[in-house]
C-alpha cells in the first residue's frame, strides 16, 4: 500500500497549475453519453475519479480515446447497454450521474448504488424525487438504482435542501424531456454551471444556473461539442491554504478568483496577504495568523471541501477559532490524527473548537477521506519532524500529482509502498 512520507518543516515557494474540476469532470463525463455524435473534453483531471468513470463508461460500449493526459475523445454511438455495474463504480460517489444522463437520452438506466468518501449520509433522495417528477418510475433494490420511464416530461421541482449532486442530475435528465422543466432552490456551485454550460454546447436550453432558480427547455436531440472544464476551485483553495500552513509564498496559477472568494476572505482575515491579478492568486504568509471563526455553506459560502484545510491552517494560528460543519455530519473524523499530531481541538456535534498551538510534530497519521487526507498532508508539511500518510488512495482520487506539485514548491514529500523504502528516506533525511 502507498503511503506519504514527508518531513515538515519546510516553507513552501514558487508556482504551481491548476487542473481541471474533478467535480466538473463527473457530470460532464457521464452527459457526453447524450449525444451520439463525437464529444471532445479538454482539461480533463488525470484522478482516480474521473478514471473509474471513464472506464465504467467504458463497460457499456462507449468509445472513449485519451487524445493526452488531459483531453478525451467520447463516442456513445454505440452504447451496448444502460446498465452499469462496473465493480469500480461503486467505489465513486459521482456514479449517479449516468443515471440522470442515460435516462434523458435512453429514458433507462441502472446503476450500482454509489460510494466515495464516508464523510456522513448523502442520501439520493432528492435525486429520486425529481426523476420521479419528471415521470420516471425508480426502484432500489439489489444494490442497484433502478429507472425507467416512457417518456419524461417537463416538471417544477423545489429542492427540499440545497444539493449539487440532485441539481445537476436533474438537469440532465429535463435537458431531454418534454416541455420546460424547472428546478428551485437549485445548487449555485461553479460545477453546476460548468456541467450546464457544457450542456448547452451540445445543444441544451439551460438558464439560471449559478442562481437558486434554473429553468430548462427539453431538446430532442444533443449534439457533439468541443469544451474544457473549468479550473478546480478545491485544489486551488488546498494549495493557498498549503501556503499559510506552511509560512510560505505561493502562486496558484490557472484559476477563478471569483470561485475562491470565500478563501480568500477567511485568509485574509487570519493575517495572509492575497493578492489576484488575471487568472492567479499569490498567498504569502509572512506573520503570526490570528483566530477566526468559520461555517460551511453552499456556495457562494465556506466549501465543506475546504473545510479540513482550514482547521489544520486555524490549529496554527493564535487564539481560539471555531469551526462549524452544516454541510456533512462525519466530516471531523480527520481530528483525532491531528491532534496525535499536537493539535488542540475539542469537537461538539458539527463544531469543532480549536485552540491555536505553536508547532505540529510528525507521526503517523492516515487519511480518512480525500479532503481530510489533504489537509493532513498540509499538517505534516508544517509539522516539525517526519511523518507517514497512509490510505493515499483517497488523496488520489481528486488531486493529480499532488506530492509532484508539493515538491516543486519545495517540500519533502516521497511516495512509497514498502518498508523499505522508508528506512531509506530516513537514513537520507535523519
Amino acid at each position: 500500500m502507498e503511503q506519504y512520507l514527508i518531513h515538515g518543516g519546510n516553507s513552501l515557494v514558487g508556482e504551481v497549475e491548476i487542473g481541471g474540476a474533478k467535480n466538473a469532470a463527473l457530470p460532464i463525463l457521464a452527459a457526453s453519453i447524450m449525444t451520439d455524435e463525437t464529444v471532445h473534453i479538454d482539461n480533463v483531471p488525470d484522478v482516480r475519479d474521473t478514471n473509474v468513470l471513464m472506464d465504467a463508461m467504458g463497460s457499456i460500449g462507449i468509445i472513449i480515446n485519451k487524445e493526452n493526459r488531459h483531453r478525451v475523445t467520447i463516442n456513445a454511438a454505440g452504447i451496448s447497454s444502460t446498465v452499469v455495474c462496473d465493480e469500480n463504480i461503486k467505489k465513486i460517489r459521482a456514479s449517479y450521474y449516468l443515471i440522470g444522463a442515460m435516462l434523458g437520452k435512453y429514458k433507462h438506466a441502472e446503476v450500482t448504488l454509489p460510494g466515495g468518501c464516508d464523510i456522513g449520509c448523502r442520501a439520493i433522495d432528492q435525486h429520486i424525487k425529481g426523476f420521479r417528477a419528471l415521470g420516471a418510475e425508480v426502484i432500489l433494490e439489489h444494490g442497484m438504482i433502478k429507472t425507467r420511464a416512457e417518456h419524461l416530461t417537463g416538471s417544477h421541482i423545489y429542492m427540499d435542501v440545497v444539493s449539487v449532486g440532485a441539481t445537476i442530475n436533474i438537469m440532465l435528465a429535463a435537458s431531454m424531456a418534454e416541455g420546460k422543466t424547472i428546478i428551485e432552490n437549485a445548487a449555485k456551485e461553479p460545477h453546476v454551471v460548468d456541467a450546464a454550460n457544457f450542456l448547452n454546447s451540445m445543444g441544451a436550453n439551460i438558464k439560471g444556473a449559478g442562481t437558486d432558480v434554473i429553468r430548462i427547455k427539453g431538446v430532442q436531440k444533443l449534439h457533439g461539442s468541443d469544451y474544457a472544464i473549468v479550473p478546480d476551485q478545491i485544489e486551488a483553495g488546498t494549495f493557498m491554504l498549503a501556503a499559510a500552513a506552511t509560512r510560505g509564498d505561493i502562486t496558484v496559477k490557472n484559476v477563478i478568483p471569483k470561485h475562491l472568494e470565500s478563501i480568500t476572505a477567511k485568509l485574509l482575515e487570519i493575517g495572509c496577504e492575497v493578492m489576484e491579478q488575471g487568472d492567479q492568486v499569490r498567498v504569502v504568509c509572512s506573520r503570526p495568523l490570528r483566530h477566526t471563526h468559520i461555517k460551511t455553506l453552499p456556495y457562494p459560502g465556506f466549501p465543506t471541501d475546504m473545510q479540513p484545510q482550514i482547521t489544520v491552517v486555524l490549529g496554527l494560528s493564535e487564539g481560539t477559532s471555531i469551526v462549524t460543519e452544516s454541510i456533512f455530519e462525519n466530516r471531523f473524523k480527520y481530528v483525532d490524527e491531528l491532534i496525535r499530531m499536537g493539535a488542540s481541538i475539542k469537537v461538539e456535534g458539527n463544531t469543532a473548537i480549536i485552540d491555536g498551538v505553536s508547532k505540529y510534530t510528525g507521526a503517523g497519521i492516515a487519511a480518512p477521506d480525500l479532503r481530510a487526507g489533504a489537509a493532513l498532508v498540509l499538517a505534516a508539511l508544517a509539522a516539525e519532524g517526519e511523518s507517514v500518510v497512509d490510505n493515499i488512495r483517497y488523496i488520489q482520487r481528486g488531486y493529480e500529482d499532488f506530492h509532484l506539485k508539493l515538491k516543486n514548491l519545495g517540500a519533502d514529500i516521497k511516495v512509497v509502498d514498502r518498508e523499505t523504502d522508508y528506512r531509506g528516506f530516513k537514513l537520507m533525511t535523519g
